[in-house]
């Protein structure tokens, strides 16, 4: 069985693909984006983890589905005529860890009908949760959490992108009963460097509960 987790956030432009490249880098693991949209206006985050985590071809898996709109699988996908389904997305085995990142937060629509949380549940990866330390970020992270569990899955954990709050940090390690796996500070410059030495400070994949 592939081991890994499922990057999610509470909102989207939170810094999940800045933590997968992270986390790709700490586990040398192999990194997949099932479903991409907007790449008419940016870098693929494919592209940008590959770059950042100075990953190797064997270790990239290409997304299943590609989208020019910045807009939700769903809106995106039918911008292009196109379907979306959860037969679509399945696991590839891989000899290292597998980092799987999402595209926006846990009840974004996937297709009609379906939300990013289903696609979540299908591949049935411990989650790990990107949110904002700053004012407002307890209750959506909460409000996620409790998205998560209700559909019966794991999560692995919270890492908090931005500039350090000691009291956001305690009070959703507290009232969410989860994990900080690390808070990530905005970095000077984002490069290939700079994700390595912050990549040092995640947990060791073999830390993370079952």
């Amino acid at each position: 069985m592939t081991r890994g987790v499922f990057v999610t956030g509470t909102d989207t432009g939170i810094g999940k693909t800045l933590v997968s490249a992270c986390l790709v880098t700490r586990w040398g693991a192999a990194y997949w984006k099932p479903a991409q949209t907007g790449i008419a206006e940016d870098t693929p985050d494919t592209a940008t983890v590959a770059h950042l985590a100075r990953l190797p071809t064997n270790r990239i898996h290409p997304p299943r589905h590609v989208f020019q709109a910045p807009l939700s699988v769903e809106a995106a996908a039918a911008l292009e005529n196109a379907t979306v389904r959860l037969e679509d997305f399945a696991l590839t085995e891989t000899a290292s860890p597998l980092v799987v990142e999402g595209a926006g937060g846990v009840l974004v629509p996937l297709a009609p009908g379906l939300l990013m949380v289903d696609l979540m549940a299908r591949l049935d990866l411990p989650v790990v949760l990107v949110a904002r330390t700053t004012l407002g970020t307890i209750n959506h992270t909460l409000l996620s959490l409790q998205a998560l569990r209700a559909r019966g899955l794991g999560v692995a954990g919270v890492v908090l992108s931005g500039p350090p709050n000691p009291g956001n940090r305690d009070a959703i390690a507290r009232h969410g009963a989860v994990r900080i796996l690390h808070e990530l500070p905005p970095l000077p410059v984002v490069t290939p460097a700079s994700v390595a030495q912050a990549a040092a400070f995640f947990p060791a994949f073999e830390s993370l509960a079952p």
